[in-house]
């Protein structure tokens, strides 16, 4: 038990030396995830769901993939990783949501 809070305390105190220096401009050690906007309406279609059941398998409410397809909100934080992996990786998504 004591070593693995040492192992934890000593990864919190990495991590944040890391954010420390991430914001004082020091950024190479940081791994920085920029995601692009993208066309959810062409993921969707890519993967050739109807929009119920593309919200249904993802868990997202209808109502908000529609005003993400015409363009009335832009998806954000998990909900726009999520989106950017469905469209690279569709297959995976999808098997691994039903395991």
């Amino acid at each position: 038990m004591v070593v693995k809070m040492s192992n934890a305390f000593s990864s919190i105190k990495r991590g944040l030396k890391e954010a420390i220096e991430f914001s004082d401009g020091k950024v190479d050690k940081a791994v920085v995830h920029e995601f692009s906007p993208l066309d959810v309406k062409a993921v969707r279609a890519k993967v050739g769901m109807s929009q119920s059941e593309f919200a249904s398998a993802f868990g997202i409410s209808v109502s908000t993939l529609r005003h993400w397809e015409r363009g009335d909100r832009t998806p954000h934080g998990p909900a726009l990783v999520l989106l950017n992996v469905v469209a690279k990786e569709p297959k995976a998504v999808l098997k691994a949501l039903r395991a």
